[in-house]
């Protein structure tokens, strides 16, 4: 028997909400309403399934990624849709696994995104957020997203990748492709518009994916027992539980650190730039007082939570915050609804550079899968802030930012800046 809808005059799963803008007042009206709420899949959000449970209560978020027996990654994986077992198997990452093999998937990488191996590139990344800056200050105007936001985390992530430099335009235009699946910008096959299932053993039924895949074999081969501490070659030679990762698992799991690397701290950029156009106060208040630097990327990571939502599936009949939760059903954690509970952040949507405490969400909820990235992307935010307090004086927009049709990331496609020197 089909469930009723919690709140079902409210949507915050159709990509269209998405690119209109973050809906903040329906996740205050689940929060306050039903935040264990059932949501239907239906032609009208662009999903296909049985529904899930979406959570937008701090407390709860925190409480299921930290219990991964109960609510896994890997019976169902992390994305809404839900997928048959070859689908399940063809696209799994280190994402859609659970202890142990995720806690040997994750040791494999682990050494090079450690927070002792991350420091060791403040300065590369203050160079980089330099070189940035001396285009864009005082231009007209620029592009926030592309010519700001986008340049960092690419640069600073293709040699820990083992990436050629040459390639790294190409390959990164290619994770856009994948990743927002759902905007005819980028997409050759629009999730919810066109029929997908020629590449639904491919992440994100993306083509575009096939074409990674192959291009990580093609880069394998000339790794293979070769010395190197970078991802590639050591998802080439790794043994896990004595047998080699398959190239279709070495495919999904550099194409997995490709997005997460790159997205998220893109997005939290260039919103960020956004968040101070729109709250210039607070970059003169950083300005005025460097000590706020630590808890401004804290707000900044806050603010902007670049990843919208991930899955779990329950492993047994069960309770969330009193509500009861079959085995087998579909778990949605909405960070940024979390982000925003006033229950853990006094006035959440005050943009509040020296806020403190913080525990926000936006690298999951904690648990096992507490995001691998999260040092580089503090340190990328960080080397960002620094250099924007000392050059800029103010953020100003000269045109509409355009958001990216997509409930998964809380991204921009554009940003018309004009980044204001100081004299």
């Amino acid at each position: 028997m089909r469930r009723l809808d919690a709140l079902p005059h409210l949507d915050i799963v159709g990509h269209d909400v998405y690119e209109r803008g973050v809906p903040f007042a329906a996740y205050d009206e689940f929060r306050r309403r039903a935040p264990i709420a059932w949501v239907n899949e239906t032609e009208a959000n662009g999903h296909h399934g049985a529904g899930f449970w979406a959570l937008t209560r701090h407390a709860d978020v925190v409480a299921v990624h930290k219990d991964w027996r109960t609510f896994s990654s890997e019976v169902g994986g992390t994305e809404i849709e839900e997928l048959e077992a070859d689908a399940l198997i063809a696209r799994r990452t280190m994402l859609e696994t659970d202890p142990p093999r995720h806690t040997r998937l994750r040791q494999l990488v682990n050494p090079t995104f450690s927070r002792a191996a991350v420091d060791t590139y403040a300065e590369h990344a203050r160079r980089l957020v330099a070189e940035v800056l001396d285009r864009a200050v005082g231009a007209d105007t620029c592009d926030g997203v592309y010519d700001v936001a986008r340049e960092l985390p690419i640069r600073m992530i293709t040699g820990l990748l083992g990436v050629p430099d040459d390639d790294a335009p190409q390959l990164f235009h290619w994770a856009d492709q994948i990743v927002y699946n759902a905007d005819p910008d980028y997409s050759p096959a629009v999730s919810d518009q066109v029929d997908t299932d020629p590449y639904r053993l491919l992440p994100f039924r993306s083509p575009v994916s096939l074409t990674v895949l192959d291009y990580v074999q093609r880069l394998a081969a000339s790794r293979r027992g070769v010395d190197g501490c970078d991802v590639l070659t050591v998802l080439t030679n790794a043994l896990v539980d004595g047998a080699p990762l398959t190239e279709r698992e070495q495919g999904t799991f550099f194409l997995l650190l490709l997005i997460a690397g790159n997205e998220t701290t893109r997005h939290s950029l260039a919103n960020g730039l956004l968040a101070f156009a729109e709250h210039p106060d607070e970059l003169h208040r950083l300005r005025d007082d460097p000590s706020l630097l630590d808890t401004a990327v804290e707000e900044v990571l806050r603010w902007t939570s670049p990843q919208l939502h991930f899955r779990r599936t329950a492993t047994v009949d069960t309770e969330i915050g009193g509500v009861s939760v079959a085995a087998g059903d579909k778990v949605v954690s909405w960070y940024m609804a979390a982000n925003f509970d006033p229950e853990v952040f006094p006035e959440p949507h005050v943009f509040d550079l020296g806020r403190t405490p913080n525990r926000h969400v936006t690298f999951g909820g904690g648990g096992p899968h507490l995001c691998l990235g999260q040092w580089m992307a503090r340190l990328e935010v960080r080397a960002f802030l620094e250099a924007l307090v000392r050059r800029v004086d103010r953020v100003e927009l000269t045109g509409e930012p355009r958001r990216v049709r997509s409930n998964f990331i809380n991204g921009l496609k554009a940003l018309p800046l004009h980044l204001v020197p100081r004299t």
